[in-house]
């Protein structure tokens, strides 16, 4: 058996952070972030647990990349 398949490739750098983090980071409040997860427009939480949420650190700093390149967007345009 080849373990290479048997294993999913995760980046080091990827953690999982909880809401208190994910609010500083963001700026967003935890009704807006959660509004926007339902929009799609927000990357989805992780659900952990029956009280344990969290999000993957790699697709909040996605997002948060995504902002400031459409700011520069309207900037250039």
């Amino acid at each position: 058996m080849d373990t290479q398949k048997d294993t999913l490739p995760i980046s080091d750098a990827v953690s999982l952070q909880r809401l208190p983090v994910v609010k500083a980071r963001t700026g967003l409040s935890r009704s807006e972030i959660y509004r926007r997860c339902a929009q799609g427009r927000f990357p989805k939480p992780i659900k952990l647990g029956e009280r344990l949420t969290v999000w993957n650190s790699v697709e909040v700093s996605r997002w948060i990349a995504e902002r400031i390149a459409e700011r520069d967007a309207k900037a250039a345009a």
